[in-house]
């Protein structure tokens, strides 16, 4: 058993890589969690606001289902304002179940968060 320096390299960095690896997620991870307190603040500084407005796009979003994992499905909506600017917000799916494009009414939100939507009956 002789001194081989690529063993000894292989074998002394292994921690390192780990610990690096762990940083990393540990900082992916308090990156996500600041970034939604950031919006949440964001969203509680600005004015609850409500304007006339038609739903002009849905789209689900899908992710996991592999193996044993059950998959997640988060739903987002598009709202046109009479000036023109679109917004899209996440809703709930009983929400988004419920209305299709072209769909026209009163959009009440803060920020980038949908509080309700009023659809005109005709």
């Amino acid at each position: 058993m002789g001194f081989n320096p690529a063993s000894d390299f292989m074998f002394n960095s292994i921690p390192i890589f780990v610990g690096l690896i762990f940083v990393i997620v540990i900082g992916i991870f308090i990156f996500t969690i600041g970034k939604g307190i950031s919006e949440y603040a964001s969203n509680k500084s600005k004015a609850v606001e409500t304007k006339p407005a038609r739903v002009i796009g849905k789209r689900p979003h899908t992710w996991g289902g592999t193996g044993n994992t059950s998959a997640h499905t988060s739903y987002y909506m598009t709202f046109e304002l009479e000036n023109g600017e679109r917004l899209e917000m996440p809703v709930k799916s009983n929400f988004y179940g419920m209305h299709v494009e072209g769909d026209v009414g009163m959009l009440t939100y803060q920020g980038t968060q949908m509080i309700g939507f009023e659809r005109e009956t005709v």
